[in-house]
């Protein structure tokens, strides 16, 4: 029996297929189409994303591939034009642009490096589960069915998920009633190389009339997106996405938009594909049934303001590898599994709310926040598998924060000075002592005496503020040659278990607080 199948190779599927694959987990993945989408329908990568690449050991390729959006312009009619130049010199990465089909297809070649290729043209038909394990119905691309048994599916098929309709989980909201055009176009102006523009007439107690364009990393085009004029309704085509079923706007119908909101009248030519789509906001009820879960538009869809929700998803995906993987090892209890929608889905929630918000009030008062559209603020505090023992008043991040990097970060024997996230990559958990003077014997006695009983896969890693010679046998010991760690994670002595996923699991005022190993014993529990 294979461990894993992921229905769907998106964006979200191709992440989780990936990561089961690194934490050395089988799976197969499937998607229904015969070859890959060639639209850009995602641009944006959120810093965090980012982050996540660099854990894969993909941000390079991604990074290579894509081209740093540098800002926004603004042309709303009645007001002069004005520049917003993005600052994110406070962040490890800015954000990027990428289209769509440039990160599916990188990411399919990073999971061809395990050895797992996407089975295109196959398609979810049944699906029914037991205690034992997940059976499906699959549609081959000859037009036969094949009939297999897994311990786990994961399904990111989309806002139209057979994996949620074969559950029958509940995907309440509801969708904007304009249609949208879409293209990817060639557009000659004097915009700098980077930045995004949005043109807008507001209208009173309606959405604005509307043309936006996101660069692409080929110089001079972008991805536009305009209100339809004269489209179908709500009546027409499906709910959510890309209409398929409804002709793409020509390239005439694009260049009446930005001739009548755009100053100069740009010419638009080259146009390579259109569409129409229509915007949804919806919150699946559950993510997780028996041993089936969702993630990205399967679980939750919501305007694309801000560019949260391909990069929401992979997330998903991303929290959820390392704790299949965990248990399928009989490492961890499958309750850990329960934390995944505990986590997840208030994110989601969260998302669909602002997005929202976001979009009904485009162009007018409201300003997005730059920092939650990064999503390096997302926090799972508070949440059961999660255990702060430092007490709220102590500094740096708490438990259920993702780990802040740090620079300036030396190793004896290395010439160059490392990041925190550097020392954090791989699949373990990681548990970082803030080390005071003499400390370092000590902690190596404590890694023998817990190595027993940790049940996890941990690695100890020792930051103090000095070189304190050799590392002890099984810990590696770096100096905060810079004091950065030291202002950002606070407290001497204190403790910190950060998750494969990069987020603190536990925090304590010392290695030595009971509360370590008991969150230990809880983790791996079975």
């Amino acid at each position: 029996m294979t461990d894993v199948l992921v229905v769907g190779a998106g964006p979200v599927g191709l992440t989780m297929a990936a990561e089961l694959a690194r934490h050395g987990v089988g799976c197969r993945i499937v998607d229904r189409l015969a070859t890959p989408s060639p639209y850009c329908r995602a641009i944006g990568v959120t810093p965090r994303t980012l982050e996540v690449w660099d854990d894969m050991g993909i941000a390079r390729d991604m990074i290579d591939a894509g081209l740093w959006i540098e800002g926004l312009r603004s042309i709303i009619q009645g007001h002069p034009p004005g520049d917003a130049v993005h600052d994110f010199s406070d962040l490890p990465y800015a954000q990027l642009g990428l289209p769509q089909y440039e990160t599916e297809r990188l990411l399919a070649r990073h999971l061809g490096r395990f050895g797992v290729g996407v089975e295109r043209g196959t398609s979810l038909q049944a699906l029914g589960q037991d205690a034992e394990g997940v059976a499906v119905t699959l549609g081959r691309p000859d037009g036969g069915t094949e009939r297999a048994t897994f311990h786990y599916v994961f399904g990111c098929d989309g806002a139209h998920s057979a994996v949620r309709h074969a559950l029958g989980i509940a995907f309440e909201g509801e969708a904007f009633p304009m249609m949208f055009m879409l293209g990817d176009i060639h557009v000659d102006w004097d915009l700098p190389r980077g930045m995004a523009l949005r043109a807008l007439r507001l209208v009173e107690d309606a959405p604005p009339d509307m043309f936006i364009a996101i660069p692409l990393p080929e110089a001079g085009r972008y991805r536009v997106s305009t209100l339809a004029p004269n489209a179908p309704g709500s009546d027409g085509g499906s709910d959510h996405g890309i209409q398929s079923e409804v002709r793409g706007p020509d390239l005439a119908e694009i260049q009446a938009v930005a001739r009548d909101l755009v100053p100069g009248n740009p010419r638009l030519s080259d146009l390579r594909w259109s569409s129409m789509f229509r915007i949804s906001m919806r919150l699946a009820a559950r993510y997780r049934q028996g041993r089936v879960f969702i993630a990205g538009d399967a679980a939750h869809i919501h305007p694309p303001t801000g560019g949260q929700g391909m990069n929401t998803g992979i997330q998903d995906a991303y929290n959820l590898a390392w704790k299949l993987a965990l248990v399928l090892a009989k490492k961890a209890p499958d309750t850990l599994l329960d934390s995944y929608e505990a986590e997840r889905r208030p994110i989601g929630a969260e998302v669909v709310a602002r997005t929202r918000a976001a979009s009904e009030g485009y162009g007018r008062e409201n300003k997005p926040d730059r920092l939650a559209d990064t999503q390096i603020l997302v926090s799972y505090r508070g949440t059961a598998w999660v255990r702060d023992d430092a007490g709220e008043a102590a500094a740096g991040p708490g438990a259920g924060d993702r780990a802040p990097d740090a620079v300036g970060l030396r190793r004896r024997g290395v010439g160059a000075p490392m990041r925190l996230h550097d020392v954090l990559r791989g699949t373990d958990h990681v548990l970082i002592v803030h080390l005071l003077p003499g400390a370092a014997a000590d902690l190596a006695a404590f890694a023998r005496e817990i190595a027993p009983r940790s049940g996890l896969p941990c690695r100890i890693v020792g930051i103090a503020a000095d070189d304190g010679g050799a590392d002890p046998p099984g810990i590696a010991c770096y100096r905060d040659s810079d004091g950065v760690f030291a202002k950002i994670y606070g407290l001497p002595g204190a403790a910190f278990l950060i998750r494969p996923d990069g987020y603190v699991g536990w925090r304590g005022r010392s290695y030595r607080d009971d509360g370590l190993l008991a969150h230990f014993d809880r983790m791996s529990r079975r």
